[in-house]
């Protein structure tokens, strides 16, 4: 009896609440016993969540399909549940912090059938996968998932963007996307029914609970969509096809095209882990900006010795289009250009440059080396001199038709890594792609940089060689996009959703600024939406391991100030902290490097002054702070900023007056 009592008093205190008696149902309350998962086995596999007592997801069905017709969950009883604790920490050193801690409440269901549903529950947020048991391989004909919503609340949506929503486009050609476009903000009974939304999604319940939608440790696995059930509140998951006939075509025959798919989404090896379905949950907008869900549901990392990988700044020539001036050679894709791009990467303590589109003189066979116009030899040997890695730009197909060659010769050669570009996908064979360009690029030494890619699940933290992702609506797009692109509520909504999955190629730095309504497209002399200091702001706010310098030497040199500054910013930390923020308004963050913070912020159309309380540092140290803000008239001239250099006060707060589509950046060190 005393035995009984004690087990009876464990799984009260530790918040487990499955009954070995009644397999029918069991829930799972996070550590501090304030989010609650409830699941329901029998008729169908299903989950619920509830937010401090209330339901935030109705009732959701929840399962795979094999190929055989075997649906796991359905008419199907655990033979045993069990639950536990885990809270442990690992080290992260190339993240918004250099330790992750993960405290979490698990709980396994184990199926006669041969397969398991794994649940974990955090203080911020649940997560949900299925595991094979079996010891032969499987084919996934489909899954059953997403969420149902007990009212018609607001959502803010990335729509894929091959439609224009005036017609109905066949998924077929909405899973070749580049996962780059706005949000559209509304109620969920207003989503468009017949246009995939990517993930991450975010749901704001009328409690100001905010959900936010995404997936963790896909590695050989489609990706998930979420797709509005008309005349519900309901979001379904929607997942690619395995291709089953391709051809390479798209850019410059860079891509691979999908001709028609399997009627599987699948192929599972024994013993799979599928992906972890995951719903970060913030109360407060600001919380959003400061999660680890991801990092935590990843798996850990895969290379034993990550010493060579150096994560830094990049100087970059394409977005700038090569738009040096005041020199005595004609600036373009050649070697007085890049040796140019060299030197100011030398002098200004910049650690590589990116060679982009049109280096190699066969974009479609790499190996055929640089381009006429340039030595590449002799510009990676100059580079070397001056202590500069180069990082060479490569189309999908180009560099996966030969990786392993393509790696070690240029490896040989002495280049640090790839920036491959176009897979514009997320199919289970672009999913493994990844993995296996990331292992064999560590295999020689060299760093990654995904761009025409989906969201990052985790992989950074499995293979910390791949340094950056895109699948952000970056500032290339100002370089193409409409006037009535409106980049600056993009710039205050995306960290909120996109990057609480992990970094963001987003490539800021430009020095030619525009205010509202001054804004043009160029592509050859590009500017910004919003102030100079806004730009400054987005190398704190936006992380980004590998950090591009996205404007001309020309330009920066003419801005000293504004280029020593974006120079001296870290790009990987030790700490961060959340200040504050709203969705589509606003957003602060600081981040710490050592002994010195940095702090971002930027603002949405409307001008704001914020006071910051800066009460997380050290309370027995004084210190100085340098301020970057916006200029008495950046709301007309975007360039007008103030630079000034000033003691802290004691009381540790600082008002912040920030111009429309403004922002400021802020270094606090020691004295």
């Amino acid at each position: 009896m005393k035995k009984l009592l004690l087990l009876l008093l464990s799984v009260g205190l530790s918040g487990f609440c499955a009954s070995a008696r009644n397999l029918h149902g069991a829930s799972l309350l996070s550590p501090d016993r304030s989010i609650e998962i409830k699941l329901t086995f029998g008729p169908r596999i299903s989950y619920e969540v509830q937010v401090d007592g209330f339901c935030v997801v109705a009732p959701t069905p929840v399962g795979m399909t094999l190929e055989e017709g075997t649906e796991w969950g359905e008419r199907m009883l655990p033979a045993r549940i069990r639950t536990g604790e885990t809270n442990s920490s690992f080290e992260t050193p190339f993240y918004i912090r250099n330790r992750v801690e993960e405290h979490y409440n698990w709980l396994r269901a184990d199926f006669r059938e041969g397969f398991s549903l794994e649940v974990r529950t955090y203080d911020d947020g649940v997560a949900y996968r299925f595991v094979s048991n079996l010891d032969k391989p499987l084919i996934i004909r489909a899954e059953e998932a997403g969420a149902r919503f007990p009212a018609d609340w607001n959502c803010h949506v990335p729509y894929v963007r091959d439609s224009d929503g005036r017609e109905i486009i066949p998924f077929g050609r909405q899973f070749k996307s580049s996962f780059e476009n706005l949000y559209t903000s509304g109620p969920l009974s207003q989503m468009d029914p017949a246009r995939l939304a990517f993930l991450p999604l975010v749901v704001t319940t009328d409690r100001h609970v905010n959900l936010c939608f995404t997936e963790a440790d896909l590695e050989s696995y489609p990706g998930m969509y979420l797709l509005h059930t008309e005349g519900q509140t309901a979001l379904r998951g929607v997942f690619a096809p395995y291709p089953k006939r391709t051809h390479d075509g798209g850019y410059d025959n860079l891509q691979n095209i999908v001709d028609e798919y399997e009627p599987f989404l699948a192929k599972a090896a024994p013993r799979a882990r599928f992906p972890w379905r995951t719903i970060l949950i913030a109360r407060q907008d600001r919380d959003l900006l400061d999660n680890d869900m991801v990092m935590r549901l990843a798996s850990p990392c895969r290379i034993a010795d990550t010493s060579w990988i150096h994560p830094g700044k990049a100087a970059w020539e394409w977005w700038n289009d090569w738009g040096l001036y005041g020199v005595d050679f004609t600036a373009g894709i050649n070697t007085p250009t890049y040796k140019y791009y060299i030197d100011f990467a030398a002098r200004n303590g910049i650690e590589y440059l990116v060679m982009d589109d049109g280096w190699s003189k066969d974009k479609t066979d790499l190996m055929k080396g640089g381009n006429d116009q340039l030595d590449l030899e002799e510009i990676l040997r100059y580079a070397a001199r001056k202590r500069v890695g180069i990082i060479l730009w490569a189309g999908f197909r180009a560099f996966e038709r030969n990786m392993e060659e393509v790696c070690r010769h240029y490896a040989e050669m002495g280049v640090k890594g790839f920036k491959v570009d176009f897979m514009d996908r997320d199919d289970q064979q672009i999913v493994e792609f990844l993995y296996r360009a990331a292992e064999t690029a560590a295999k020689y030494g060299l760093m990654l940089d995904f761009h025409g890619i989906f969201k990052p699940t985790g992989l950074q933290r499995t293979y910390p060689n791949v340094v950056n992702f895109e699948g952000v609506h970056g500032l290339e797009q100002m370089k193409w996009s409409e006037e009535s692109v409106d980049q600056v509520t993009y710039d205050v909504t995306m960290p909120f959703i996109r990057m609480v999955a992990g970094p963001v190629d987003y490539t800021p730095g430009a020095m030619l600024n525009a205010a509202h309504g001054l804004f043009t497209p160029q592509r050859s002399r590009p500017m910004s939406q919003g102030t100079r200091c806004r730009q400054l702001a987005e190398y704190i706010l936006f992380h980004a391991p590998l950090a591009m310098l996205c404007d001309s030497p020309s330009n920066y040199d003419r801005e000293p100030e504004c280029r020593d500054f974006i120079c001296r910013i870290p790009t990987v930390w030790d700490q961060t902290v959340a200040l504050d923020g709203r969705i589509g308004e606003f957003a602060v963050t600081a981040r710490r490097s050592g002994d010195t913070w940095y702090v971002g912020g930027l603002t949405g159309h409307s001008p704001r002054t914020l006071t910051l309380d800066l009460g997380f540092l050290d309370p027995g140290a004084s210190y100085t702070v340098e301020i970057f803000r916006d200029g008495a008239n950046a709301a007309k001239y975007g360039q007008d900023y103030r630079h000034e250099i000033r003691p802290l006060g004691e009381d540790r707060t600082l008002e912040i007056p920030m111009a429309p589509a403004g922002g400021f950046a802020l270094r606090i060190f020691r004295n």
